[in-house]
């Protein structure tokens, strides 16, 4: 596809104005060079032409928003300081797999102050003896050069700055869910415990109220035994008596006296 067909596609009915990132990957240049991009992508932040089989830089607009510039597997040679006039703020240049020689082809970018990365991988200069070193000497603005610094350390996966979203973002997304979670798990913990509790003490309550229950009936039976002998207590001494035996199942010796006498 060429450049300016995909250039349309990209744009999905936006203004070149509104545009942050733009992808043009394997489509192909004219003759080498880059063609359909203005300087009306004046907030364009990140832009990515790799493999498109790019000779030159030359065409590229004034972009001064640009931090993050991907050119590589192309055949650039040298004219980077297209880059330095137009690219101001760049931080990010990936060079990769192009057709660069010499050290001394990379002193253009002498002039962007704000590049602190810079890949080169399969370019002819990483052949170089003392290839590390000559080029951090010359860029002292750089941090990480093929993915390492001076010391080599290796460069983070991904760098806030350029990427957009910062890792503040990433915590508030993993982390945070993970707490979300521990607090959901806590929660529920507590409202099981909550539950076990309750039904303790029902229990308790249950077996309360029965011990009042058989209170009050032994009291009320206890009761009922007192007036009856308060009763009897009321009658004369030979009707309690005789009542007594009546309740023993005996019968009153003085009847039986009678009995006999008749």
């Amino acid at each position: 596809m060429e450049m300016k067909k995909r250039l349309t596609l990209e744009l999905r009915n936006k203004k070149p104005g509104e545009v942050k990132e733009l992808v043009l990957d394997n489509c192909r240049s004219d003759d080498g060079k880059i063609v359909g991009l203005s300087s009306d992508f004046e907030n364009l932040e990140f832009l990515s032409m790799i493999n498109i089989n790019l000779l030159s830089v030359s065409n590229l607009p004034k972009l001064n928003k640009l931090r993050k510039l991907e050119l590589s597997d192309n055949r650039i040679s040298g004219g980077l300081e297209v880059l330095a006039e137009r690219t101001p703020n760049l931080t990010h240049l990936n060079l990769s797999g192009n057709k660069i020689k010499d050290i001394n082809t990379l002193e253009p970018l002498k002039k962007l102050p704000n590049l602190h990365s810079l890949d080169l991988f399969n370019c002819e200069v990483t052949m170089l003896i003392n290839y590390r070193e000559s080029v951090f000497t010359l860029l002292p603005q750089l941090t990480y050069l093929d993915g390492f610094d001076a010391d080599d350390q290796e460069a983070p996966d991904s760098d806030p700055e350029a990427d957009g979203d910062g890792l503040e973002d990433e915590y508030e997304n993993g982390e945070g869910e993970e707490e979300d979670d521990d607090d959901e798990e806590d929660d529920l913990d507590e409202e099981v415990i909550d539950d076990e509790e309750d039904e303790d003490d029902d229990l308790e309550g249950e077996e309360e109220e029965d011990g009042v229950d058989d209170e009050e009936e032994d009291e009320e039976e206890d009761g009922e035994d007192d007036e009856e002998d308060e009763a009897d207590d009321d009658l004369p001494r030979g009707e309690k008596r005789k009542r007594n035996l009546e309740d023993e199942g005996e019968e009153d010796p003085e009847e039986e006296e009678d009995d006999e006498d008749d």
